[in-house]
């Protein structure tokens, strides 16, 4: 196992992080149902992870986790407390909330995590975050009060992981990129951001899709040529802690048209990176839209769908009555979005068709 730093945290961490989705069990939305193992399992499997040179864990609260946040508590009780690092987070974004929410975390873990992130922030919800009386504020005075060590922010957004990078309260970054979907990474990279603060990725497997066509090796080689400081991997079992950390992965630039070509002997995907910079008049989120549409062909049906019912079809709407045709200009692969959105609309027309009004369902696991 190599190590990076983690900003200017001082602190060095595992290149391979611990994600702890596959080893919670309980009624949470992220539920991955093939995996659940019970306490003793779990707390096996991070041991295990621990051996191999992991020190880096991350979790969340129940609400979002289920009780993977008490399986890494026992966890770390049964290893040197100052030989691992806990990253925990919350999908809180007032200041009350958020306190509330580490002091919780606090309590579940029977540890004081070392980095606490506030979750999922969205343009929606940035500015709650990052005002006076926001959820960053909230971690700042729990870092004075020393309860946690360090403050991060984690985010889909380009916009707010910019914000987040130019903010002297922020210590650490998280956000999601693989192979695929690596266009945000490349921004940050070109602009110099991905180095101002410890950066934590994530979705290296894309929920796992991604293993359907890539080695773990490849698609954990193909993120480390990144300026990031470790990535996590969701583990669940012994042999996928084995496939992540046992072997030093070299570094490897997998070219994104690459990557397109290999899932395209499988399945037609659409060519986004995800870059985020198409620009809808309509404020719709068109980069998420193509995720969702591509993550169908890749196998996550029912969850797809169901994320593309709540959005796209009210952007067709708008799509049609549409003459700026801003996202065209403003795609650096110039897809044809209108002709692509309209695509969509049909096959999620045709899939409801087929389930004949049956409710959308939600797949085994999480995106």
């Amino acid at each position: 196992m190599r190590y990076r730093k983690l900003g200017d945290t001082g602190l060095s961490v595992s290149e391979i992080g611990f994600g702890t989705i596959p080893i919670l069990s309980g009624d949470a939305p992220v539920l991955p149902e093939y995996y659940s193992p019970d306490t003793e399992t779990a707390v096996s499997i991070m041991r295990d992870a621990f051996d191999m040179g992991c020190n880096l864990y991350d979790t969340a609260i129940p609400a979002e986790y289920g009780d993977a946040e008490y399986k890494l508590g026992r966890f770390a009780a049964g290893v040197p407390r100052e030989e691992i690092i806990i990253a925990d987070k919350a999908r809180k974004y007032t200041g009350e909330e958020m306190r509330g929410a580490v002091l919780r975390s606090c309590g579940n873990l029977k540890t004081d995590p070392d980095i606490y992130f506030v979750h999922q922030v969205d343009e929606k919800n940035a500015d709650t975050v990052f005002s006076p009386n926001g959820a960053l504020e909230a971690l700042c005075l729990l870092k004075r009060e020393g309860v946690i060590r360090f403050v991060g922010i984690a985010s889909h957004y380009y916009s707010v992981l910019e914000r987040a990078a130019n903010d002297a309260r922020v210590d650490v970054l998280q956000a999601p990129g693989n192979i695929l979907e690596c266009g945000v990474l490349n921004r940050l990279e070109e602009n110099g951001l991905m180095r101002r603060k410890g950066f934590i990725l994530n979705k290296v497997y894309a929920a796992g899709l991604l293993t359907q066509a890539f080695s773990p090796g490849e698609l954990i080689s193909g993120i480390l040529h990144y300026s990031i400081s470790s990535a996590l991997i969701g583990i669940g079992t012994f042999e996928q802690a084995t496939a992540a950390m046992a072997i030093e992965y070299p570094p490897c630039d997998i070219p994104f048209q690459e990557a397109l070509d290999v899932l395209g002997r499988r399945c037609d995907v659409i060519a986004c990176d995800r870059c985020q910079r198409c620009v809808c008049s309509y404020h719709h989120e068109i980069h998420s839209v193509l995720r969702y549409f591509n993550y169908f062909r890749l196998g996550k049906e029912a969850w797809a769908m169901e994320k593309l019912a709540m959005h796209v079809f009210g952007l067709r709407r708008h799509c049609m009555r549409c003459r700026e045709r801003s996202c065209v200009s403003s795609c650096p692969r110039s897809l044809p979005i209108p002709a692509l959105i309209g695509m969509i609309c049909l096959e999620a027309d045709k899939w409801r068709a087929d389930r004949k009004g049956q409710p959308l369902g939600r797949d085994d696991g999480s995106i």
